[in-house]
């Protein structure tokens, strides 16, 4: 199993309603290709100072485990991920970073 975990940042701040519906909006993306055995999303907890560090400071973490590599390239290729993915960054920009690997715990 993979895990990828994609630390989301979006450039201005959301409203808690539209975050919601972000997270919502990714996880159902993700588990309708198929190929997801979990999605898992969160909010960022925000640590007083953090925004004068020079980092890229997350909104949200999304989660995704799949069986392999393969199966992690087709989920990102999968239309309905797109879709979402440039119907949210053209309402409201954001930058991710990501990193996969095995459980954590």
């Amino acid at each position: 199993m993979i895990n990828h975990t994609m630390i989301v940042s979006f450039d201005n701040p959301l409203p808690q309603d539209e975050l919601d519906q972000y997270l919502t909006d990714i996880e159902r993306a993700m588990l309708g290709t198929g190929l997801a055995a979990s999605v898992a999303t969160r909010r960022h907890i925000p640590v007083p100072g953090e925004e004068a560090i020079p980092a890229l400071i997350a909104t949200a973490i999304v989660q995704v485990a799949v069986p392999d590599i393969d199966a992690l390239a087709k989920a990102f290729a999968a239309p309905g991920v797109h879709e979402v993915i440039g119907r949210w960054r053209s309402r409201h920009p954001y930058k991710v970073a990501w990193a996969n690997h095995e459980a954590l715990a």
